[in-house]
């Protein structure tokens, strides 16, 4: 029971979800940070309406842009997206090459293909020496 329940965690498409799903909320802040303390005041000032805030930033027609909230916020996303990585992503890279899989790493090469005279299709092994569309002999 207990190895069922660690295959089930341990497949490669939960774990590439799960890192998705950390990243999106990660990013979701960020975006939030960025509408809240930045565009939201820029949008306010230009309507006339607004109150003062104070910390790390500049006013613009009486609105104050946080910078430092959203200068916080970024921190926040990189610090988060370090500590996802060394501690999801790279234990789990590692448990996966040592079975021999590849995972978070560079795409694998495309196979080499060849074109036939012939029919023209171009996705021939490039051993081959027949065509397996028009049976014609390919060099």
């Amino acid at each position: 029971m207990v190895q069922g329940f660690k295959n089930f965690l341990l497949r490669g498409d939960l774990i590439i979800i799960a890192v998705g799903l950390v990243v999106a909320l990660a990013f979701n802040s960020l975006v939030m940070a960025f509408t809240g303390y930045i565009v939201t005041p820029i949008i306010d000032s230009l309507a006339g309406s607004g109150f003062n805030h104070q910390g790390v930033g500049f006013f613009i027609n009486g609105q104050f842009i946080n910078i430092g909230e959203f200068i916080s916020a970024v921190i926040y996303f990189v610090i988060y997206m370090a500590v996802i990585y060394y501690a999801l992503v790279v234990p789990y890279r590692n448990y996966m090459a040592r079975t021999g899989t590849t995972v978070f790493g560079p795409p694998a090469p495309a196979p080499d293909t060849k074109s036939c005279p012939e029919c023209l299709s171009s996705d021939l092994p490039a051993a081959a020496t027949k065509c397996l569309h028009c049976a014609s002999v390919v060099a």
